[in-house]
């Protein structure tokens, strides 16, 4: 089966929606996006660290989904990164209650020599210093790198921001993102802009409203699936990128044709990471189910017309 290197964040979470609260629960981007990969035939492996006081019932669920946690640095006596966040009753913006680096502040990325030549590289959102690093330890260039950042490291560390983006192939950003990466105003322009720092192909997530994919002058965009119910919205966007990376290492298919295959199937795994609390639905998650949605997915961008 193809590779996927999986780097980001294993945390703990504390959550707050118009809908409930949760103590502290497992989190964090690299998780959401094993979590999210497990659903295709890849062999994958996260690059992350947690303290002394992770629990093994989560190091064993990630263990049967297939993750390679070789690569899953454990600090003795350390505290694993904590975020807790309250949700607004949009569910579109929060606030960070608090956040505790922990372990995370000095963590330094081994890439396992086994996936060193992994064919997809899935750089979930942290500093780039650490992104970059991930990079340098490739001994082959992978058919697709992917990164995953937020305006927060636009706002503290741009200049290394934008070096690792010289040297990825798809960056998946939202439209505010792109907005103040480029200070473009239109998405299709933004889009053009990010294309001519290196990347390939350019994705900016609409959330509620789908995602757009651009490569030079080729457009497509995917709906998001009408939900009746959003429970919490934390870590789709991380469910999103693993659905989208999973789906290319396991096809080894790296088309701007497949890339619209592959938002599809991240935008569905995603409809369901938002339906429970954390990492609750994921678990779980049967392909029974994912197969189904797929197909609604279909009957929703499926229409005939005739030209008058």
């Amino acid at each position: 089966m193809s590779k996927l290197l999986i780097v980001g964040t294993v945390a703990f979470d504390a959550i707050e929606t118009p809908f409930g609260k949760t103590d502290v629960i497992l989190g964090g981007a690299a998780t959401y996006i094993a979590l999210a990969a497990s659903q295709f035939k890849v062999n994958s492996a996260i690059v992350s660290v947690v303290g002394e006081d992770f629990p093994q019932e989560h190091l064993d669920l990630l263990k049967s989904k297939n993750v390679d946690l070789s690569a899953l640095e454990i600090v003795k006596g350390g505290k694993t990164f904590y975020w807790k966040g309250k949700y607004h009753n949009d569910l579109n913006s929060r606030d960070t209650l608090a956040t505790e680096l922990n372990v995370l502040a000095d963590f330094k990325p081994v890439v396992p020599e086994n996936y060193k030549e992994a064919d997809v590289v899935m750089l979930g959102n942290l500093h780039p210093s650490v992104q970059m690093s991930v990079i340098e330890q490739m001994t082959k260039k992978p058919k697709l790198i992917v990164l995953d950042t937020m305006n927060f490291w636009m706002d503290n560390a741009l200049d290394e921001l934008l070096n690792v983006i010289k040297h990825i192939d798809v960056i998946t950003i939202n439209d505010e993102e792109a907005r103040q990466l480029t200070g473009e105003y239109s998405l299709v322009k933004a889009a053009a802009k990010i294309q001519t720092m290196g990347p390939k192909f350019v994705v900016i997530k609409k959330g509620e409203h789908g995602a757009l994919l651009f490569k030079d002058d080729n457009v497509f965009f995917a709906p998001a699936l009408p939900l009746e119910e959003v429970f919490d919205p934390t870590g789709a966007g991380d469910t999103f990128a693993g659905g989208f990376s999973g789906y290319l290492a396991a096809s080894g298919n790296v088309s701007f044709d497949n890339l619209k295959s592959a938002i599809i199937h991240g935008s569905n795994l995603a409809s369901f990471c938002v339906e429970r609390f954390g990492t609750e639905r994921m678990e779980k998650l049967e392909k029974t189910e994912v197969d189904k949605r797929l197909r609604q997915f279909a009957e929703l961008t499926q229409f005939n017309i005739e030209l008058q």
